[in-house]
């Protein structure tokens, strides 16, 4: 495994994910940011974050497995969240629970939230993109 998520001493604990994230590995996968759109396009959780969270990872789940990758070799996450304020943090932390839960993802990776006006299409609250390591 090319990534170790670490949470130093000195720096908060949180249990969503980890602070740190060590890469060892010599190739680097970016995936570009996903939406809330299942592999026909359809809209997925509209008005609903958690919903479309959700579905961000899971189809981050799917581009890692096409490349021979999972959540272990993701080094850092970053999210793009739609009129962002610290009431949406609760709807974030259910919809990456539930995906965390389906993927067998025990911690997250470091993660980075950015608050942005809008995204491509104007149902869309979220979008989220990966960078992994692998061997």
């Amino acid at each position: 495994m090319a990534i170790t998520l670490v949470n130093p001493a000195g720096l908060p604990k949180v249990d969503l994910y980890r602070q740190v994230a060590v890469a060892t590995g010599s190739r680097l996968v970016f995936i570009a940011g996903q939406v809330a759109r299942d592999a026909e396009g359809g809209k997925i959780g509209e008005g609903d974050l958690a919903a479309q969270v959700e579905q961000c990872y899971l189809n981050l789940g799917i581009a890692l497995a096409e490349v021979g990758a999972t959540f272990d070799d993701v080094a850092k996450v970053t999210v793009y969240f739609v009129g962002w304020s610290p009431e949406l943090i609760p709807h974030y932390v259910e919809g990456a629970g539930r995906a965390a839960a389906k993927l067998g993802i025990t911690a997250l990776p470091p993660l980075t939230g950015i608050g942005v006006a809008a995204l491509a299409e104007p149902d869309l609250l979220v979008e989220i993109e990966a960078t992994a390591v692998l061997d």
